[in-house]
């Protein structure tokens, strides 16, 4: 009997898949047997060598989603080097600081087409293949801490990702009688490129650290396992959900 957490003879889709959570969610699913096609504008070198070492196949797609123009592309691409689309999981994302008294549209604007628009509309692009394929699709959302709270002068960010937490439970609502599971997963504060700067000041470091229950920075390797979960047929029925893997933050 096969385990409900294989994700043998599937094939997952990973924007932002070059370093961070990105990279180590693609090795957690190549681990549980899922082929990669990973996809971004920077060349994924590292993590199609350590998907490769699985014994998964890997394959690179190189797109921009500071728009909606590769979208369409994508689905198709990853079909046509792997067979087939079964789970998607939507990580790409920038982020831009400042006050919000002081924050731009061009900001704004980047942000939202990054973390929000362009994450609908793949996401929709891939429900449509499962629909039209009569097949069971997952997607796998990567929100954030900021999708249940404000953060400080992120302004865009929270709004992207709590937009995010928004869509995921509208496109559940509507997709889950169709057999495609659209959930997320809320990373705490996980020592990737994004928080490099909260990391290297003192002072917010030390009060970030004093509220995890857990004691320490999340790794990139605690979000892999959770996207792995809710990549299985495991998490079958789960709908709609915003899941915080965060070392106890939002329980404290």
């Amino acid at each position: 009997m096969s385990s409900p957490f294989s994700l043998a003879g599937k094939t997952a889709i990973v924007t932002g898949a070059n370093t961070g959570i990105g990279q180590a969610i693609a090795v957690s699913l190549a681990e549980a047997g899922a082929d990669i096609a990973a996809v971004g504008r920077t060349a994924p070198t590292e993590t199609g060598e350590l998907v490769k070492q699985t014994g998964r196949r890997f394959v690179s797609i190189s797109a921009d989603l500071s728009s909606t123009e590769p979208v369409a592309r994508i689905v198709s691409e990853t079909v046509s080097a792997l067979d087939h689309a079964d789970i998607l999981v939507n990580n790409a994302g920038i982020i831009r600081r400042a006050d919000a008294v002081d924050f731009t549209e061009e900001d704004w604007d980047a942000v939202i087409d990054t973390n929000l628009k362009s994450v609908f509309f793949l996401s929709q692009a891939f429900a449509k293949h499962c629909f039209a394929n009569s097949q069971k699709g997952k997607i796998v959302q990567i929100a954030s801490l900021l999708s249940f709270q404000g953060g400080i002068r992120v302004p865009s960010y929270a709004a992207a990702k709590s937009g995010l937490a928004g869509i995921t439970r509208a496109m559940a609502n509507e997709w889950a009688a169709k057999r495609v599971n659209v959930n997320a997963i809320a990373p705490g504060y996980i020592e990737t490129n994004n928080t490099e700067a909260l990391r290297a000041d003192p002072q917010r470091s030390r009060d970030i650290l004093a509220r995890i229950p857990a004691g320490r920075w999340g790794d990139p390797k605690d979000i892999g396992g959770a996207a792995a979960f809710l990549a299985s047929t495991a998490a079958d029925y789960i709908h709609g959900a915003i899941i915080p893997v965060d070392g106890g933050w939002l329980a404290r």
